[in-house]
């Protein structure tokens, strides 16, 4: 079969997060929902920085933000993107001076028309869920899933097979949490006492309208889960094509978690695999995943999976359903 190349569409996507920020730019066959990626990339800007404990976002982070989205723009324009979206999540909810970020991004991407749109909790977690489920589908990987998207201030749970049956967005993440309780190096038993105690409240709290109960894999979205995942896998170096559906036990996730959570930050920074952004970080975020992971196995779970794809392969299709919408026109 001949490929119709005049269907696919060029979009540009951008997944402003606490922690990072990152820029898809794909290819998609609205006919077939395939995504072709033709640039990926991911930045540690942290936004988030402070927010929590100020209310505001901190100026410097302010600004590496903006110089960055200027210039993931410059790359969609460059590559012929037709329509970008730009996804705004934790940090810019909850910052008093949001208005900046937005007139600051609005600035940067002019030439398409786009402003960061910040979220629900519940938006951004059927975004990750239509990201993170194609891969699994076509892998045969059964579900009920549980789709986990571990981000810098907040964490998605996802329950659903073939669309989304239930979610819920908490407040714990990596830098929110690392922030809040984590000060040492490494962490204390009753930093991470503290830390744990957050987590299964949030849990506790998801699960009142998320059930736990009856789900085939876990699957864990975001870098403090695919860090994880490396980590589990013995990577000497980040490779996303082995951690992509690596499908691991409990047991092994858990002892990857617990290994992260009490190293040292300069032995974590050695890792061959480890973002340097991600060096103060991980310990919070594997601490998250391991709490996640170990409620998951109470309740009879036996494979937990990592994906690559996640919210922003979610922003990307978004962008070709509204672009093949505006293409086809008004109904008559």
């Amino acid at each position: 079969m001949t490929h119709d190349v005049t269907r696919v569409t060029r979009v540009g996507a951008v997944d402003c997060g606490t922690n990072s920020i990152r820029l898809l730019v794909a290819d998609v066959d609205p006919g077939t929902g395939a995504l072709t990626d033709v640039l990926r990339r991911m930045e540690v800007v942290r936004l988030g920085h402070g927010v929590d404990r100020t209310g505001r976002i901190d100026p410097e982070a302010m600004r590496r933000t903006l110089s960055m989205a200027a210039e993931y723009a410059a790359q969609c324009r460059e590559l012929g993107a037709s329509a970008v979206r730009f996804v705004a999540t934790s940090a810019s909810r909850d910052a008093d001076n949001a208005d900046e970020f937005v007139a600051g991004v609005r600035d940067a991407f002019a030439h398409y028309g786009t402003a960061p749109e910040v979220v629900s909790g519940d938006e951004e977690a059927a975004l990750s869920f239509r990201g993170a489920t194609g891969d699994l589908r076509a892998a045969g990987i059964p579900g009920p899933y549980l789709v986990v998207d571990l981000g810098g201030g907040s964490t998605e749970l996802v329950r659903g097979e073939s669309t989304v049956e239930a979610a819920r967005s908490v407040d714990i993440g990596c830098v929110r949490l690392t922030e809040r309780h984590l000060h040492s190096d490494p962490p204390s038993e009753a930093e991470l006492a503290a830390a744990t105690r957050d987590v299964d409240d949030a849990l506790d709290l998801a699960a009142e309208r998320v059930p736990l109960e009856g789900v085939a894999t876990l699957v864990g979205l975001a870098g403090s889960v695919t860090t994880v995942t490396a980590h589990a896998l013995h990577l000497t170096e980040y490779e996303p094509g082995r951690i992509h559906l690596a499908a691991l036990t409990p047991a092994e996730m858990v002892a990857a978690c617990d290994s992260l959570v009490h190293l040292p930050r300069a032995e974590r920074a050695a890792l061959g695999f480890m973002h340097p952004g991600r060096v103060d970080v991980i310990g919070a975020g594997a601490l998250v995943w391991r709490e996640i992971v170990q409620r998951l196995a109470g309740l009879g779970v036996e494979r937990v999976v990592a994906s690559e794809h996640d919210i922003l392969d979610g922003i990307a299709l978004s962008v070709a359903d509204a672009d093949a919408t505006t293409s086809r026109g008004p109904a008559a």
